[in-house]
């Protein structure tokens, strides 16, 4: 006998989301008491404690977190069968997660074409760092997301959907770079830590033993690309991305070709929703 039930599931995917029961009831049109009492009977026959008090709220043990992922995609597929036995077609959302070169210069023209043939998905997009994607994916906060190389993962599927040449950027009145010995003391501007392209340019400086002088920690590739223009330091950056900042005034210093090639993956875990494979197919295509 299953001990896992649709109902068990929702009632649990609320909580987790509203972050505590009290908004859970309200959403689902339930006594606070009963949806307390559902979720304990609930961990008792799993075994597992799936919340932890924080404050006023509740959030998700790391077994929760682990469930939630399964709910979210069950109770999606759910959905999908319901709707094809009725013969009618299903509304569903599918939170993805992107570097920001990427939802800038790559996703467009794939989302657009996603959108034409599953025009009943809400595609919902978050930016941020291949670090921070990844957590969020291992949160359940995102169910796919575009990273960049170099990254860790532990218990992700995922595939090469687009190749990206990256280049160093600096103010035009720079002498040519040609290693990073040209870089000592020098100024790295970037992404905070957790950005794949900036790991790649400090393991190249660190390669030759050279350190930046500093960081000058940004939040967009147009802030990045104004600064080094008005000399502030040197940057890694798409190719892409830079043929989409206009009058642009910066110098380009080519990179070794281990460092200037470089492959943004599409990674998920456990398996596809309906959503996600039909973008999955479409970046295959």
């Amino acid at each position: 006998m299953r001990i896992l039930t649709l109902e068990d599931l929702e009632i649990f995917q609320h909580v987790a989301r509203e972050g505590g029961v009290l908004r859970a009831a309200e959403v689902l049109n339930r006594v606070p008491s009963n949806i307390t009492t559902r979720i304990k009977r609930f961990e008792a026959r799993l075994g597992q404690r799936l919340f932890r008090r924080q404050g006023r709220g509740l959030v998700l043990t790391d077994t929760g977190r682990k469930l939630l992922a399964h709910a979210d995609r069950l109770l999606q597929q759910a959905d999908e069968v319901e709707a094809d036995m009725r013969g009618g077609r299903v509304s569903s959302r599918l939170c993805l997660g992107s570097l920001e070169s990427a939802a800038a210069a790559r996703l467009p023209p794939v989302l657009s074409a996603f959108h034409a043939r599953n025009p009943d998905v809400a595609v919902e997009l978050k930016t941020g760092s291949t670090a921070a994607l990844l957590e969020m994916l291992q949160h359940s906060e995102i169910e796919a997301a575009f990273v960049s190389e170099p990254f860790e993962t532990t218990n992700l599927t995922g595939m090469p959907v687009f190749e990206e040449q990256l280049v160093l950027i600096t103010g035009r009145d720079w002498q040519p770079v040609s290693g990073p010995g040209d870089l000592v003391d020098q100024t790295v501007v970037a992404f905070p830590h957790g950005c794949s392209y900036r790991r790649c340019l400090v393991e190249w400086l660190a390669s030759a033993g050279v350190s930046p002088r500093r960081f000058m920690d940004l939040g967009s590739y147009h802030a990045i690309i104004a600064c080094v223009a008005a000399g502030a330091g040197a940057a890694i950056v798409p190719e892409s991305v830079l043929a989409l900042a206009s009058g642009n005034d910066v110098q380009r210093h080519a990179l070794p070709e281990q460092l200037t090639n470089n492959r943004t993956h599409l990674v998920w875990q456990g398996g596809p929703s309906r959503s996600l494979q039909s973008l999955i197919e479409r970046l295959q295509a």
